[in-house]
């Protein structure tokens, strides 16, 4: 078991985590239209909005309540009320993403008591979804933020009904990309299983061309009718550690049995998945998927001369990091270094002696020596200075394109993040070779 060694700096150097309004906003953008509300200054906003489009480069909807100093103090209950009306008039959502963020939450607004009051003095706003959830930027991270917004999507909108055999609902965590999605979606559909996904964001940041006029919300992502058929689905598959309390509440709630996949990057990994899938549908592993499955092990047997011995420095959220660590260590490679951003019980499994919840400084100091750096682009300095090779993995990644299509995960995925990895050790030992 990894030691987890919590930060002891009074400032992070070169920071490696986002916020958790952040990670909420990614999570209600895999939900179609949908508008994301951020309570607080609009600073807060546009921050996040700029980090998402550099990223996916993409159109993304945001919105705020805009709170000035005047309004902090007093309180925020009016401008909640105007930025609700202002988005039912103007962009017509059909949910609203509500987070609180540090501003707001410092102040300790009762968002329930504002939300319930606003909603009994304006009847239009009664049947609007609007999903709360608590979001202070000032502890946690992204993928804290995102775990809460999902698990606050299915505490309000599912409804109960009738039980659907073959319909299955996937939680993607963060760690999941939205050509991830898409993979394991076409896994799921290729049991004759049908997938509701939450959030589904390989329908809205997948980089696609919209038919018809602007839109002011999300374009695509997991309908609102899908999202109230979720309480009918058979089982749950919760892809990621951060899943486990949104896949709880619907067994709370519906009694929908469910599955932590804490990966499924890797060759074990995606054979768990299989095996699960081949017992929820009663159908043998598509033929397709045991061809992938020897791709991958010839694959595997291609690259190892590579990876063997390598040492790795990591920097990445728990899950994405877990997910990272497990898949190169299981290739013969040295996890040097492991740097994250907050806590999890995951990390504890990490395959390491020790994980550090940090900054990129951290990151630095430890990865003295190492073959290979494995973060986001804000990595790039550290590479440079340490003369280290980056492969860049999380989010933001704004010096490459195609973040939205890239997918690591079942055999397909696994092969191609093996060949990519696999050919950054290569090109690097040619050149320590010429020296």
């Amino acid at each position: 078991m990894a030691t987890v060694i919590t930060p002891t700096k009074s400032v992070a150097v070169n920071p490696l985590k986002q916020s958790q309004p952040l990670g909420a906003a990614l999570a209600f953008l895999g939900l179609k239209g949908t508008m994301p509300l951020f309570h607080g200054s609009q600073g807060c906003t546009a921050f996040a909005k700029v980090m998402l489009v550099r990223h996916f480069r993409e159109a993304i909807p945001l919105s705020t309540t805009a709170m000035t100093e005047t309004t902090t103090i007093l309180g925020g209950e009016d401008n909640v009320q105007t930025a609700l009306l202002t988005l039912l008039v103007k962009a017509k959502p059909e949910i609203i993403g509500l987070c609180t963020t540090g501003l707001t939450e410092t102040r300790g607004d009762d968002m329930q008591g504002i939300l319930k009051t606003i909603k009994q003095r304006y009847p239009e706003l009664q049947d609007l979804p609007i999903v709360f959830v608590s979001t202070p930027d000032f502890k946690g991270a992204l993928q804290d933020g995102y775990a809460a917004a999902v698990q606050s999507i299915v505490q309000t909108i599912p409804e109960p009904g009738d039980l659907i055999e073959d319909q299955v609902t996937i939680l993607p965590s963060s760690a999941f990309s939205p050509g991830d999605v898409e993979e394991i979606k076409e896994i799921v559909e290729a049991f004759g299983l049908k997938p509701i996904v939450v959030p589904d964001l390989s329908l809205s940041l997948d980089g696609h061309l919209n038919e018809g006029d602007y839109s002011a919300t999300t374009t695509g992502g997991t309908s609102l009718e899908d999202l109230r058929r979720v309480g009918a689905s058979a089982f749950t598959l919760a892809l990621g550690e951060s899943m486990r309390g949104a896949a709880d509440v619907l067994m709370q709630r519906f009694g929908t049995e469910y599955q932590v996949f804490p990966r499924v990057t890797g060759l074990s990994a995606v054979d768990e998945l299989m095996v699960r899938l081949s017992l929820v549908s009663d159908r043998p592993v598509p033929e397709k998927y045991r061809r992938q499955r020897t791709q991958l092990q010839d694959a595997m047997l291609d690259t190892h001369f590579y990876f063997g011995r390598k040492r790795v420095a990591i920097a990445l959220e728990p899950d994405l990091l877990y997910a990272t660590s497990c898949f190169l260590q299981e290739m013969g490679a040295e996890i040097q270094a492991a740097v994250t951003t907050t806590k999890s019980p995951i990390l504890q499994e990490v395959p390491t002696e020790f994980v550090k919840i940090g900054d990129l400084e951290d990151l630095e100091q430890l990865a003295v020596g190492a073959d290979l750096l494995i973060t986001n682009s804000q990595g790039t300095r550290v590479s440079k200075k340490l003369g280290i090779p980056l492969y860049r993995r999380g989010l933001p990644i704004y010096d490459r394109l195609g973040n939205g299509h890239f997918s690591s995960v079942g055999y397909k995925g696994t092969t191609a993040l093996l060949f990519n990895i696999g050919n950054i050790l290569l090109e690097e030992e040619e050149v320590k070779n010429k020296h």
